[in-house]
């Protein structure tokens, strides 16, 4: 049986992070008579400071949300482009066969502070200095790591104090790795964020947000960014590679508003999602799948029937995610048919009684799928995604090669605004540390291909296919939950494990999170070295030894990860929509215990 937890239940907000300081940010704005948007931002900060390894300032964010006056569910898109010097030639002339995974090349334009600072300014009340002030703190002051910090840095230290000594100086105290626990300062980057707050100066709160903006993107850091891609850096290449971001790159760019994807899930609940140039529809398609099954969940234990008909609905959903998925704004991506009626039952034909080895993508609409002939094939390193004690954090190389490494926020106010972010990128163990701003490039260029006329091929511009994907789910029309867990090509996976629990199990948000969990691994990977194995599933041992053993008949590849190896699940709610009561006004929170450093609460 499933342990049953609880949720943190209260009438004036919920915050539910990765990081327990995060989490305790975003209560004291909203303790403090701040909206959930304002304390969104407030944890953003925070996460980008304790949990360097999984996020920074260099990177990006998705976010979906509701405001108390609007229902319908947007999206801030702030994935940074692709430089206009990043050609397809460009990188092959480098050496390049794949992308890199670490290094100066597969960076992308920085899209995280202007991302949360739009969304501080359209839909927040405070002023940018407030909702800094605790990250600023922390990095000033100091914050004690966490245990796979010093484990992520141990990894690299010798390619840091070799190749990326500006690294080194930042992580490696003396030269040695801390230990867990210690307390470590970022006085160069509370440095960069004190200037920026300098900067920020006008006759209104907006006018002040946007001169911080200036001051990054057509600024100082633009500037200091684009002097520091100038000099060769080792990566995972072997060779030392300048960087191909300018200062016109980031100039010329800025996060943007978009509608959100909308499918029906049953049982009178929908979810909301990201469009295509995030792997957010693969949830949606997945639950589009399971519309014709039966599924069981007995105690919040999913039985071996359900575990097998999900893993082959995500085996078809992220094949079609590599055949058709990639920025819209650069091509034809054929969403509606992926979600149409017609397209989902020709797909549920394709589930049958054991697992299938191939890579079927489909035909939506008629169009004939293309798969690059690198992710055709099998194999080529693909990680099960938890290698080490990570659960869903990242998986580090020597070269500082990272794979589904990310943070997650959601918060509810009692207004009505509900807001579920994935914050990543920036990784502190994946491009060296830029010395004058006093954090490191994103690497998200590594999810593009290096060959042409792909949906996600490397062009100047274009947005990476990324595998951010934050969720809110829908009953009965009305905003429910938000959610979302870290865990790269396994996010969407986790949040199907999570929402089969809610929606049919009729569990509450922390029952649902303690529910064991499952995952394939049987599609092309979106890290380097981007491999996959037929008829591979991971599954945690809770979910009975009958049931393991039964899908093994089946033809899966099953690797035991243990009882609590799956997810960092963050979730919110409101109201007597989540299953387990409070009543109209109570809004829920709920965390992952798997991680151990998340924290959620309710006021």
């Amino acid at each position: 049986m499933a342990p049953r937890g609880f949720d943190r239940i209260g009438p004036r907000g919920a915050v539910s992070s990765t990081h327990h300081l995060g989490t305790a940010a975003a209560a004291t704005v909203l303790a403090r008579g701040g909206n959930a948007f304002d304390a969104a931002v407030a944890c953003g900060f925070v996460l980008q400071v304790v949990e360097p390894h999984l996020c920074g300032p260099g990177g990006e964010l998705p976010a979906v949300f509701v405001t108390a006056d609007d229902p319908a569910p947007k999206v801030l898109c702030a994935q940074g482009v692709a430089p206009a010097a990043a050609t397809i030639d460009r990188l092959r002339t480098e050496g390049c066969g794949i992308v890199p995974g670490t290094g100066l090349l597969p960076a992308t334009v920085p899209g995280a502070w202007d991302g949360w600072l739009t969304l501080l300014r359209d839909h927040g009340r405070w002023e940018l200095a407030d909702v800094l002030e605790p990250a600023l703190g922390y990095a000033a002051g100091g914050f004690p790591l966490v245990p796979r910090i010093p484990v992520a840095l141990g990894t690299v230290a010798e390619h840091f104090r070799t190749h990326w000594p500006t690294s080194a100086v930042t992580w490696l105290p003396d030269g040695r790795v801390p230990r867990p626990g210690e307390t470590v300062r970022l006085p160069a980057l509370a440095a960069t964020w004190q200037r920026l707050l300098d900067a920020a100066t006008g006759p209104s709160r907006e006018a002040r947000i946007d001169a911080a903006r200036d001051a990054w993107y057509r600024g100082f850091v633009a500037e200091e960014i684009e002097r520091f891609c100038t000099t060769p850096v080792r990566d995972e290449t072997g060779l030392d590679h300048a960087g191909l971001l300018t200062a016109d790159d980031l100039a010329g760019w800025s996060s943007h508003y978009e509608d959100a994807l909308v499918a029906d899930a049953g049982r009178g609940w929908s979810v909301a999602k990201c469009g295509p140039w995030s792997q957010g529809p693969v949830l949606l398609q997945q639950l589009r799948l399971l519309s014709g099954v039966d599924v069981e969940l007995p105690g919040g234990v999913a039985t071996e029937e359900t575990v097998h008909a999900a893993a082959e609905a995500a085996k078809l959903a992220f094949a079609d995610r590599e055949a058709w998925y990639g920025d819209p704004a650069e091509g034809d991506v054929p969403i509606t048919d992926l979600l149409s009626d017609r397209y989902t039952a020709a797909r549920q034909a394709l589930i049958g009684p054991v697992s299938d080895g191939g890579l079927r993508p489909g035909s939506p609409g008629g169009r004939e799928p293309r798969i690059g002939a690198y992710a055709a094939r099998p194999g080529a390193g693909r990680g099960t995604g938890v290698e080490g004690p990570g659960t869903g954090e990242p998986t580090v190389s020597r070269e500082g090669v990272a794979r589904g490494d990310t943070v997650h926020v959601d918060v509810v106010d009692a207004a009505g605004n509900m807001i579920s972010v994935t914050p990543s990128g920036g990784w502190l163990q994946s491009s060296p540390t830029i010395p004058s701003l006093g954090f490191c490039l994103g690497t998200r260029g590594q999810m593009f291909w290096l060959e042409e006329g792909l949906p996600s091929s490397l062009a100047p511009g274009r947005r990476p296919r990324t595998t951010l994907s934050p969720t809110l789910a829908f009953r009965d029309g009305a905003p429910a939950i938000a959610l979302g867990t870290p865990g790269g090509d396994q996010q969407d996976q986790w949040q199907l494990c999570l929402l089969l629990a809610v929606v049919h199990g009729d569990l509450d948000l922390q029952a649902a999170i303690d529910a064991p969990a499952w995952h394939s691994t049987a599609f092309p990977a979106s890290f380097a070295p981007r491999g996959w194995e037929p008829h591979g599933l991971v599954v945690e041992s809770r979910l009975g030894a009958d049931t393991l053993a039964g899908l093994r008949r089946r033809g899966h590849d099953v690797t035991d990860a243990g009882a609590w190896a799956l997810g960092r699940m963050c979730a919110v709610g409101r109201g007597e929509a989540v299953p387990g009561g409070g009543g109209p006004g109570a809004l829920h929170a709920a965390v992952d215990p798997r991680s151990g450093v998340g924290a959620a609460i309710a006021l």
